[in-house]
């Protein structure tokens, strides 16, 4: 007898993976497909849609053909902030064919189905930094943004992105205040095409991310939609992460299958991590990296963190404060491109391992900006200190060091701002196998690191909200297989090393600001 399961898709800045969970949480079949990422000039980072879509579409039925399970829910964690525009599909019309400019991907075209949407151009990337214009446009209402949707202005916000696209394209804002147009994150991209344009939603998580959303009252707030004129008709309908969206139609394989979760990807990374209990505090290392510190109710403003929806059910909302850093798994990958490696990152991180620190080099990868705590998108990258006995190691290694030293600023930011400390860290993603980095992670903030024995729990966590959606388990419990024990790291390093340390990243830090500073002067 098949078995039923869950298809867990976390469609990522990379490569899209996709799970077969069961009931009881173990992963009976994984697939992968990889993504681009376009640069087309200085500051702008971009994808295919038409790409995103396939490479969901490849992973997923890959793994609707393993032959011993039966999958009866869909759940979706994916990319946040990554701004997309479609064509909305009307009843009884002919779907239009993509925009020549987007052609699917070589060697990925005729197996998939077409999507349901004609993408608007490509879809902006939460890296990218092209709405910096319509943020200095709206800079003197940033209160009033923090205030309500508890983020802190900065071009990684999705509604930026929008305005910029309005501002380029006039036509698109008449189109999506008519209602021909649908704008959304790269969750409603994906739910909107599994569903043949039946749906277009988002959940809650997503919509926080937006900087369109009232955290209080849980609905597009008018007063931001005016201030980025976002029209309200273009926008997807919010619900709660863990709920039924509606059913597959566009992947045969999948016909009739249910969406029962939709949430971002570090929000699902919470959730994966299971026992969670309010002053937790978790890292996902990515190509960026998200804190998250989970909060017993909705916390007050704070300047240098973000507040956001941790996830929600019908019955419930948890929310968190949030610190998110633009280059950490991708300082090293710059690293090793600088260096002509050919595996960039990966032969950055054995280079940095043939050396036991990185002799006084300090680099801070400011190549996008500075996000929490400091919020400093005219921040370029520097490296200090250099001397002649300086190699290409030290600064693989001070590559490694950055990553640490930016989670350890984000993490004293919530220590300050919840008047408690943090026992330990909890770890996961890509970069957190790094067991050298891991260690420097609990040098630098003086607890222990705990990283996650379970492999991809951004998919898992999706997965695991839409367990609660089939009754599967409930919220207060969890498959045992969730609540495997974690590796360890404990500091090694001595408190007076420790600021050492932390006073040479802080130098670096102020001078990677200065210009920023002296500018604004």
């Amino acid at each position: 007898m098949k078995r039923p399961s869950i298809l867990a898709i976390d469609q990522g800045t990379t490569n899209t993976k996709a799970l077969l969970l069961d009931c009881e949480g173990n992963v009976l079949f994984r697939s992968s497909a990889p993504v681009e990422l376009l640069q087309p000039q200085t500051g702008f980072v971009e994808q295919n849609p038409l790409e995103l879509w396939q490479s969901v579409c490849r992973a997923a039925e890959d793994c609707a053909r393993f032959p011993e399970t039966s999958i009866v829910g869909i759940a979706i964690s994916n990319q946040r902030e990554t701004a997309l525009a479609w064509a909305r599909t009307r009843p009884g019309t002919q779907r239009s064919s993509p925009t020549p400019s987007l052609a699917p991907p070589p060697g990925m075209a005729s197996p998939y189905p077409q999507p349901a949407g004609t993408p608007i151009g490509n879809a902006i990337s939460w890296q990218c930094r092209r709405s910096e214009s319509e943020c200095e446009r709206v800079r003197q209402q940033a209160p009033l943004l923090q205030e309500m949707s508890g983020l802190p202005l900065d071009p990684l916000l999705t509604a930026t992105k929008w305005a910029w696209m309005f501002s380029q394209q006039p036509e698109l804002q008449a189109r999506a205040e008519a209602g021909d147009l649908c704008l959304g994150t790269v969750d409603s991209w994906l739910l909107y095409n599994l569903t043949g344009g039946v749906v277009h939603a988002t959940d809650h998580t997503n919509a926080s991310r937006t900087a369109l959303l009232g955290l209080g009252s849980l609905q597009w707030e008018q007063d931001l939609l005016r201030l980025f004129g976002i029209p309200r008709a273009a926008l997807a309908e919010v619900r709660p992460s863990a709920s039924l969206f509606g059913e597959c139609i566009a992947v045969e394989s999948l016909r009739g299958v249910p969406v029962v979760a939709m949430v971002g990807d570090s929000h699902a990374a919470l959730v994966g991590h299971g026992g969670l209990t309010a002053g937790m505090v978790k890292a996902t290392y990515g190509t960026g990296s998200s804190l998250m510190m989970l909060t017993a109710a909705l916390p007050s403003p704070t300047a240098s963190l973000a507040r956001t929806v941790a996830w929600s059910s019908k019955d419930s909302v948890h929310y968190a404060l949030e610190g998110n850093i633009a280059m950490s798994g991708a300082a090293l990958q710059w690293v090793g491109e600088f260096l002509g490696l050919p595996h960039p990152a990966e032969d950055a991180a054995e280079l940095a391992a043939t050396v036991p620190d990185a002799g006084g080099v300090v680099l801070v990868p400011a190549m996008v900006g500075l996000g929490a705590p400091h919020w400093a998108s005219a921040a370029r990258g520097l490296i200090a200190n250099l001397e002649r006995s300086h190699t290409s190691a030290h600064l693989a290694r001070a590559a490694l060091d950055a990553i640490a030293a930016q989670v350890a600023d984000v993490l004293e930011a919530m220590q300050n701002s919840s008047g408690s400390r943090a026992t330990a860290l909890l770890a996961d993603g890509g970069a957190a196998c790094n067991d050298s980095l891991m260690q420097i992670q609990a040098d630098l903030i003086g607890c222990d690191v705990l990283r996650s024995a379970q492999m991809e729990l951004s998919a898992r966590g999706a997965a695991m909200l839409g367990g609660q959606t089939l009754g599967w388990w409930s919220a207060s419990s969890q498959p045992a297989s969730s609540l495997q024990a974690a590796h360890r790291f404990q500091p090694r390093i001595s408190a007076g090393e420790r600021h050492r340390q932390r006073c040479a990243w802080r130098l670096a830090l102020e001078r990677t600001l200065y210009p920023r500073k002296a500018s604004s002067a």
